[in-house]
């Protein structure tokens, strides 16, 4: 039986090219359909971490709607086991050093913005807040998309992300995520992955 680790960016990420549907309960709703099939005829499990799991429920505002429901009682919901596995020292040496990078990068970034506000607001001390928060509202905007992308692209930024490495490394299934930076990281921990286009044709071949 083939177990996949589903990440929650596949069902909002509609450029992922999945060909479950335009819009993501359609993605669900097909994709539950498929998972139940599968898991009936014993060709394939889905597991979700717990994490993922409340991820990808918030981005619903109704988290009891049926097709939701649906969906989650025919995935599995597994935490990862982080007691039973271990890395190689050297990724947690690329870790920290892809660390360390970002880090440098995002205060770079955070020394350049500011002089920027500093050159902005030259002959304007006597501004009122509002003004201020005005005049200095388009800096901050362009700190916080700059900073994002060099410290968080690429990179496992969240404990769901670890989850999802972990829990496919216990399992010994495959990865399913459209995340750059859970998918570069999971080559770096061993992982075995399905790339998202392809995985539909997969589910196909087994449902056939």
């Amino acid at each position: 039986m083939e177990k996949y680790v589903l990440d929650a960016n596949l069902f909002f990420n509609m450029e992922a090219g999945l060909g479950l549907g335009d819009k993501t309960e359609a993605v669900i709703k097909n994709l539950t359909a498929i998972v139940k099939k599968l898991k009936t005829s014993k060709k394939a499990e889905f597991f979700l971490p717990p994490r993922i799991v409340t991820e990808f429920l918030s981005f619903f505002e109704e988290k009891e709607q049926p097709f939701l429901k649906d969906f989650l009682s025919a995935v599995t919901v597994k935490s990862p086991d982080v007691g039973e596995i271990s890395f190689p020292a050297q990724v947690f040496y690329g870790l920290v050093g892809d660390i360390r990078e970002r880090s440098y990068r995002g205060l770079n970034i955070g020394e350049e913005e500011i002089e920027k506000a500093g050159r902005l607001m030259q002959g304007k001390e006597g501004l009122s807040t509002k003004d201020f928060q005005i005049k200095i509202g388009g800096v901050i905007k362009k700190f916080r998309e700059r900073y994002r992308q060099a410290t968080r692209r690429g990179f496992l930024d969240s404990l769901a992300d670890l989850d999802l490495i972990v829990l496919t490394k216990n399992l010994d299934a495959c990865l399913v995520s459209t995340d750059e930076g859970v998918i570069y990281w999971g080559r770096m921990f061993g992982v075995k992955e399905m790339p998202a286009g392809a995985w539909k044709r997969r589910l196909d071949d087994l449902s056939s």
